[in-house]
């Protein structure tokens, strides 16, 4: 299973996902530009020493990862605000991607329209959005619940 993040913006929450995913076995795609070198002091702490254990594959750009995910038959499953489908009704496979926007701004059309699927992390009314990492491992949790 992979965690793909979409031009990420924010280097603490990519490193806290390169490390869920060094402890749950998963591999983290990132969809390049990233709003921040990779080698950011910041994505290392909060990665901590698990960043040298996590797999981890750059893609140049969405091109590139549609490219590589056709390629593999991957399903690609959009966390979104915009969903209708919550995630926890959703059933996962193992080869899914699970994929997270941009922290500022989400996705552009163009990617909601390529996913297979929409999913929703229902909040309570008036909540904007839950925070990028915190959203990845609850996704991987039930998708993990699933798929083991």
């Amino acid at each position: 299973m992979h965690i793909a993040l979409y031009q990420p913006d924010i280097p603490g929450n990519t490193g806290a996902i390169l490390r869920l995913a060094a402890c749950l076995g998963l591999t983290v795609d990132i969809i390049e530009p990233a709003g921040f070198d990779l080698s950011d002091r910041n994505l290392k702490r909060a990665g901590m020493d698990y960043i040298e254990r996590a797999t981890l594959v750059r893609h140049a750009s969405w091109d590139a990862f549609e490219a590589w995910r056709r390629g593999e038959r991957r399903r690609l499953l959009l966390f979104s605000t915009r969903a209708a489908t919550a995630y926890t009704d959703f059933v996962f496979r193992p080869d899914d991607v699970l994929l997270f926007g941009r922290e500022s701004s989400g996705v552009p059309e163009a990617v909601h329209e390529a996913a297979d699927a929409r999913l929703l992390i229902a909040m309570q009314e008036g909540a904007r959005s839950l925070n990028l990492a915190m959203s990845a491992a609850m996704a991987a949790g039930e998708a993990l619940r699933q798929t083991r």
